[in-house]
């Protein structure tokens, strides 16, 4: 390993961009943000990865609110099952 390196041309971006992720700016709450950080600590995860993750979750059609009709279809399947 060299004592010193010439950083004369070097250029600040990623060494491989990544495929299917786009850099943005977003403003975010300082709870949400912190939230999320707490999460991330408590999982091992970072918080942006836990922030991508509950944005695509939100997209997906099958995560849509829960209606009282819904949960009690539900209940009633739980229980006839057991």
């Amino acid at each position: 390993m060299k004592a010193n390196y010439d950083m004369t041309r070097a250029k600040r971006d990623a060494v491989i961009a990544p495929k299917g992720k786009t850099r943005i700016t977003i403003y975010l709450d300082d709870e949400v943000i912190a939230g999320f950080k707490q999460r991330g600590e408590a999982l091992g995860k970072g918080y942006q990865t836990l922030i991508n993750e509950a944005l695509s979750a939100a997209l997906l059609a099958g995560n849509a609110p829960v209606t009282v009709s819904t949960l009690r279809q539900v209940l009633r399947e739980e229980l006839h099952a057991a």
